[in-house]
């Protein structure tokens, strides 16, 4: 499981806090409170395991978030939003809504009506296919003490395109 974790955790490092795309997560990262969980298997066994990680985030407030890796099965970026659909609506059924909300991540990322080779696109881009698990009363309490949470999309698209899309590749790829 190593292959997929620790380039996650490089990725979350390098880009996601070096990049500072997401203001809240190096304490997080710096205290060990985020979970890796690498789930393999048909969809109905991801679904199954994504609902056991939010029961293991519900019962244990020593994990803060867990990033969920789906190494094998959601190559495609359709196939990952339609398992990303089914895993919101499950959230819901489950009881979880309001609880907790996915985030999502993907090697292919693009944004609705956004070109493919769009650097904006890597604001969302990961060495896998990824759900982030998170606390919706942790992220309302971090966003109370931001200067300006609704700046955020706004300032990472900007500098993701300053950077261009050749850099940002390689460091995606340098997270290997």
């Amino acid at each position: 499981m190593n292959q997929f974790i620790n380039p996650t955790r490089n990725w979350v490092r390098s880009v996601i806090i070096g990049l500072n795309f997401c203001p809240f997560a190096k304490r997080e990262f710096d205290r060990e409170t985020i979970r890796y969980a690498v789930l393999k298997g048909k969809v109905e066994d991801c679904l199954e395991s994504l609902i056991l990680e939010c029961d293991l985030l519900n019962g244990d407030e020593t994990v803060e978030t867990t990033l969920v890796i789906l190494p094998e099965g959601f190559e495609s970026f359709d196939d990952f939003l339609d398992f990303l659909d089914l895993s919101n609506d499950l959230l819901h059924q489950q009881g979880y809504e309001g609880v907790f909300q996915l985030a999502s991540f993907h090697p292919d990322y693009c944004f609705q009506g956004v070109p493919k080779d769009d650097p904006a696109n890597f604001t969302n881009r990961s060495p896998f296919p990824m759900l982030h698990i998170i606390r919706e009363a942790s992220l309302e309490k971090a966003i109370a003490f931001h200067p300006d949470p609704e700046g955020i999309p706004e300032r990472n698209i900007e500098l993701a395109r300053q950077m261009g899309e050749e850099k940002l590749k390689k460091l995606l790829a340098a997270c290997f």
